[in-house]
């Protein structure tokens, strides 16, 4: 790196007599928010560059006068004119436009973006199109509406959780602000953890991984909260059918500093709490959610920036049984702090230097008369991550860093007591480990029609002590063990991770693209249930677990119609996966250390996915289908033989459709089908010593039947009187117009009695979700 910084000021040493720079942010005129990924173009075409993920932009040409267009969608395009004879930093601030009937905006992007990019299998959203889609009990999610999107699949009903390309939950990169969140769900997953009204920018890359992105296999969801609005104090928020929602924002100085604050809180427990007798042996159960985020920031100069965010999230779940004096509480969350600093080393370099804690938890507290039982698992990282922009010509843009993340590993811990005895068995260890990471990507528009991104990552992750190896007999009885002193190596593991991302336009609306993703994975979720929950564990690589690693090749035609009007895309992947892990047969929890129960396999991914979407218009909207295979083989499963993983869906298509009827009222509709979940299933039972036993299939071998839903919403928004300064709309949605009754899980029931020849056993099907209206009031003043 030293040696290419060398390059850097050597290459502006020559250059300074005849070339010089352009350079500065792209802000919102209302708010002062950067904005990310806006174009500026010279000349109208040909030459230029998109603003980074903190609004800041640079450009060296030859001397000489020029034309920049700056463009951003949702934004009037800025025109301007500059005779570039000494460098000059140039803000500019873009005047949202007003949406109209002639055009109703959906994704913040340059329009023609799809095609131009090299990137491949990217998504951006926009909030206000997250905000206008039917939701289940008025809550809006992000991560719902990244599940109608091809390529991306949901975790079951309701389920906030999303599978990506025939990978697992744990194989998604979700980061905010930079942080790293490991549990995304709120109410056992049925909602995320997001809200809408504090996030800027929502990016999904699923394939053609960057290579400033490392730690997973399968995608990267990287989500920018708002900065604080620079200019004036405003509020906005909801109310809606289980919570409510505030943010405030405002100036802290002027054009210098700046805050948000954004809280969202749900009231099932304070709602139902008068209708629930206090005589009922239920009195005092409840159950809530909250999350708070929370960003200021400060500019100390043209050059230096920093921003300070957090977020902090619990949902709380409290049980109680009077009749049987049992009571538990059960709380988990995320808590997340993001110290940056901005630096603008010279006009062709800009730094992000980062410092991030993150903390994830989970305990089941539970008492019966004197019996007390707790479990606690969780994981908390602190990390230093370092990441550089360098801009050496129009067409180019070199970003390299590195990274260091300390980890905890905490899984089950186990503790009790009964009167005055402490239950504190040795059953399970903290597990410590470190992880680096540097890298350097390379985006070069070669010419009109090639643009290439190349990258290498090098990532390493070690294990160290405090850590305890036990040697068991064929029982499960501890035998020996080896002991690790606190910070001592125990395991080492590390490797290369290229990536290569390839455009080839064939005309102005055309193109071909191509990308080749090496990746490792050093932690790991282990799960028993079809979709991720509170319990499930994070462990990290060790002496027993060896990180995932994955190949994943993509190729693709995308083309444009009607002026960027119309875009489609047809993309085909392939992805093979190394040390996939799942528990071993027969496996139920223990004190055991769960490394302890794995079993280790092979698995692989292939598809098509089709996209169609209209970007303008009354009506806009898209269409995405996704053909797929997903295989696992383990040698301890399944007799060795291959078998689908539990998220293999081989049809899965969305239909999204958005119509502006008037200036008031605007209509949303969502249709989704997907092919049933795989599941296992018993085909045979027995009786055995008077117990009914039960003989189950090959894994996965049977499917639920399929999911199919339609969702509607229509939004009303009365046109404000000209003085007032309270703007409002409603959002009156219906879940699952039809009422389909789609499978959660099956279960079997038996009735009668073997002995009298009586007995009869049947599948029955759990169902979460009929019809569902719900209404939202959303103001802002």
């Amino acid at each position: 790196m030293v040696f290419l910084l060398g390059l850097v000021f050597a290459g502006n040493d020559l250059e300074a007599q005849q070339r010089f720079t352009l350079s500065g942010y792209i802000k919102d005129s209302l708010s002062g928010e950067n904005l990310i990924g806006a174009s500026i173009a010279v000349n109208g075409k040909g030459k230029g560059v998109y603003s980074n993920n903190y609004g800041y932009f640079s450009i060296t040409l030859p001397e000489g006068p020029y034309d920049i267009t700056i463009t951003y969608t949702g934004y009037e395009t800025m025109k301007y004119s500059v005779a570039l004879d000494r460098d000059l930093v140039s803000n500019q601030f873009l005047r949202p436009r007003m949406t109209t009937n002639e055009e109703v905006v959906v994704y913040a992007k340059r329009k023609d973006g799809n095609v131009r990019n090299a990137q491949m299998g990217k998504f951006d959203l926009s909030i206000s199109q997250v905000k206008s889609l039917p939701v289940v009990f008025g809550e809006v999610d992000i991560l719902k509406t990244l599940q109608l999107l091809p390529g991306v699949r949901n975790a079951g009903e309701g389920n906030a959780g999303f599978y990506v390309r025939g990978g697992g939950p744990d194989q998604n990169l979700i980061m905010l602000d930079d942080a790293v969140v490991y549990n995304t769900g709120h109410l056992f997953g049925f909602f995320s953890i997001f809200n809408s009204d504090a996030i800027k920018n929502v990016s999904l890359i699923k394939g053609g991984m960057p290579a400033q992105y490392g730690g997973r296999v399968s995608s990267v969801l990287d989500i920018a909260m708002k900065d604080g609005n620079s200019n004036k104090f405003e509020a906005e928020g909801g109310i809606g059918t289980i919570s409510s929602r505030l943010s405030i924002q405002g100036p802290i100085k002027k054009d210098k500093a700046s805050f948000i604050v954004s809280a969202r809180r749900t009231y099932i427990d304070v709602l139902m709490k008068p209708f629930v007798p206090k005589s009922s042996s239920f009195y005092g159960s409840g159950y809530y959610f909250y999350d708070l985020n929370t960003k200021v920031n400060y500019k100390f100069s043209d050059k230096d920036r920093i921003y300070l965010s957090g977020y902090f999230g619990r949902d709380v779940f409290t049980f109680k049984n009077n009749q049987r004096s049992f009571s538990a509480n059960i709380p988990w969350g995320n808590a997340t702090a993001t110290l940056r600093w901005n630096h603008l080393f010279h006009r062709k370099l800009f730094s992000n230097t980062t410092l991030v804690f993150n903390n994830y938890n989970f305990a089941f507290n539970g008492t019966q008369n004197n019996l007390s039982f707790n479990v606690s698992s969780g994981i908390k990282d602190l990390t230093a991550k370092f990441d550089m922009d360098y801009y050496p010509a129009p067409r180019h843009k070199i970003r390299f860093g590195a990274l260091y993340t300390y980890h905890t590993f905490k899984p089950n811990l186990v503790s009790g007591g009964s009167d005055s005895i402490d239950f504190k068995p040795n059953n399970a260890q903290r597990k410590y480990a470190r992880e680096t990471g540097i890298y350097i990507q390379d985006d070069w528009e070669i010419s009109d029609r090639f643009q290439l991104g190349a990258g290498l990552r090098y990532s390493g992750f070690t294990q160290v002590g405090r850590y305890t190896v036990f040697e068991r007999d064929a029982d499960g009885n501890k035998l020996d063990s080896i002991v690790y002193d606190k910070g001592e190596k125990v395991k080492r593991y590390g490797g290369l991770e290229p990536r290569a991302t390839l455009r080839f336009s064939i005309n102005e609306s055309s193109s071909l693209k191509a990308s080749v993703t090496r990746n490792y994975q050093y932690i790991h979720l282990v799960t028993n249930a079809g979709s991720t929950l509170p319990t499930d564990l994070w462990e990290p690589s060790t002496l027993r677990v060896k990180p995932q690693a994955a190949w994943q090749y993509a190729a693709g035609y995308f083309r444009n119609f009607h002026d960027n009007q119309f875009e489609t895309s047809i993309e085909l992947y392939y992805k093979k996966m190394d040390n996939q892990i799942e528990y071993r047969e027969g496996y139920t929890p223990s004190l055991k250390d769960p490394e302890e129960e794995f079993v280790f396999g092979d698995g692989w991914s292939y598809g098509t996915e089709l996209f169609v979407r209209k970007n303008t218009g009354r009506l806009t909207g898209w269409i995405g289908y996704t053909l797929s295979w997903t295989w696992r083989k383990f040698p301890d499963l399944n007799d060795g033989d291959r078998y689908p993983a539990r998220y293999d869906r081989r049809h899965d298509m969305s239909v999204v459709a958005m119509y502006e009827l008037n200036p008031k009222w605007k209509l949303s509709s969502v249709f989704v089908y997907g092919t049933g979940n795989a599941m296992t299933l018993p085909e045979r039972f027995y009786i055995v010593n008077g117990v009914l036993t039960q003989e189950y299939s090959r894994i996965n071998h049977y499917r639920m039947p399929a999911y199919h839903r339609l969702d509607f919403a229509a939004t009303y928004t009365p046109v404000p009187k000209k003085q007032r300064r309270l703007k409002s709309s409603w959002v009156f949605s219906i879940y699952n117009v039809y009422s389909r009754m789609n499978p959660y899980f099956i279960y079997y029931d038996q009735t009668g009695s073997a002995y009298q020849g009586t007995l009869k056993v049947e599948a029955l099907q759990v169902s979460l979700f009929p019809i569902i209206p719900s209404v939202t009031w959303n103001f802002k003043f």
